[in-house]
C-alpha cells in the first residue's frame, strides 16, 4: 500500500457571526476531525476559504493547529499564492510548526495571470528546496493546465513531490495516466472535490482522497474496503453517502462543513465572510435531512 492512503480531510475555518476568527471553535473543529477517525488534516485550502483569511490570521491558525493536533495526526498546511517569495515564507513556516507536508496550486492569479509550465516547475522547485514534502493540487480555481508529462517531471525531478491531489474533469483518466506514466514516484495519488468521483478514481490507482470535514468518517470505509480489496462492499458504502456527496458538491460547497457542524454543536456558527452569502434555508434544510439518517459524527459531537 501506499504510504500516503486513507482520508484526509480540509478543516474549516470558523467566524463568530461579527466576522472574527474563532479560534476556540477552530480547535474544536480540529478535535471533532479527529474523533472521526481522519488520517490527516489539511488546513487553509479553498474549503478553508483561505482567500478569505488576512496573512496574520493565516500565521494564528497555522500556529494554533499545529500545537493544537499536537502530532496526533499529520497536518497538511496549504500555501498557494502567485507570487513565489510568499510560497517559500509560508513554506518556511510550516516547516518550522511541525507540519507533515504542504499543499500547492500552480501560480495564478485572476483569469488571466498563470504560470507557465516552466514558471510552475520553478515555484514547486523553489519549495522543495525548504525540504517538506509537497502535495500538488490540480483544481479548476487555478484556471492552469496541469499536463500529466508536467506532473511526472516534477515527481521525477523534485524530491520533494511526493502527492497530487486531482480533482480536475475526468479525474479517473488523469490519475490513471499518472501513476501509468509516473510510476513509483506518484507515492500519493489523491482524489479530491469531496469525493463526488471517488469510486471512478479509487478504479484508477487512487490510494487517498482530500475531501470537506462533513462526513469522512462516512467516507473513509469506501476507500478502507476498496483497498482492502473488497470492490463490492467499497461501492455498497459509496452508495449509501453519495446522495449527501452529491448535495454538498452541488448545492453547498464549503458551507456545507459549517452548517452541519453548527447543527453538531462543533462551532457556534456557520458565517461566512462577504462576498459569501449563508445557504438558502430550503438548501440547508435539504442538507440536513440526507445527513440525518446517516448519523455522521459531526452532526452530534458538541451536543
Amino acid at each position: 500500500m501506499s504510504k500516503y492512503s486513507g482520508i484526509w480531510p480540509v478543516a474549516p475555518t470558523p467566524f463568530h457571526p461579527n466576522g472574527e476568527v474563532d479560534y476556540e471553535g477552530m480547535k474544536r473543529v480540529l478535535d471533532c476531525m479527529i474523533d472521526q477517525g481522519v488520517d490527516g488534516i489539511c488546513i487553509l485550502a479553498n474549503f478553508s476559504e483561505q482567500f478569505l483569511i488576512t496573512d496574520v490570521e493565516r500565521e494564528a491558525l497555522s500556529r494554533l493547529s499545529l500545537e493544537h493536533v499536537e502530532g496526533r495526526v499529520p497536518v497538511i498546511v496549504t500555501i498557494s499564492h502567485y507570487a513565489t517569495h510568499i510560497v517559500l515564507q509560508r513554506a518556511r513556516l510550516s516547516k518550522e510548526l511541525g507540519a507533515a507536508m504542504v499543499m500547492m496550486m500552480p501560480p495564478y492569479h485572476g483569469a488571466l495571470l498563470k504560470g507557465t509550465p516552466d514558471q510552475t516547475f520553478e515555484q514547486f522547485a523553489k519549495v522543495g528546496e525548504v525540504g517538506i514534502p509537497i502535495m500538488i493540487q490540480d483544481a479548476p480555481l487555478s484556471g492552469v493546465e496541469l499536463s500529466v508529462p508536467l506532473l511526472v517531471r516534477m515527481a521525477r525531478e523534485i524530491e520533494m513531490v511526493k502527492l497530487f491531489k486531482i480533482e480536475c474533469p475526468q479525474a479517473a483518466n488523469k490519475l490513471r495516466a499518472l501513476i501509468e506514466q509516473g510510476g513509483e514516484a506518484i507515492e500519493g495519488p489523491f482524489d479530491g472535490e469531496e469525493a463526488i468521483t471517488l469510486m471512478a478514481d479509487l478504479q484508477a490507482g487512487a490510494t487517498g482522497s482530500m475531501t470537506s470535514a462533513m462526513i469522512p468518517d462516512q467516507i473513509k470505509p469506501v476507500i478502507e474496503h476498496f483497498l482492502a480489496g473488497k470492490p463490492d462492499q467499497a461501492a455498497s458504502a459509496y452508495a449509501r453517502v453519495l446522495p449527501a456527496i452529491n448535495f454538498e458538491n452541488r448545492q453547498c460547497g464549503f458551507r456545507a462543513t459549517k452548517v452541519v457542524m453548527e447543527e453538531g454543536g462543533v462551532i457556534q456558527s456557520s458565517f461566512c465572510r462577504h462576498p459569501i452569502p449563508p445557504l438558502h434555508p430550503q438548501t440547508k434544510a435539504g442538507l440536513l435531512e440526507l445527513l440525518q439518517p446517516l448519523n455522521p459524527v459531526a452532526l452530534s459531537w458538541g451536543k
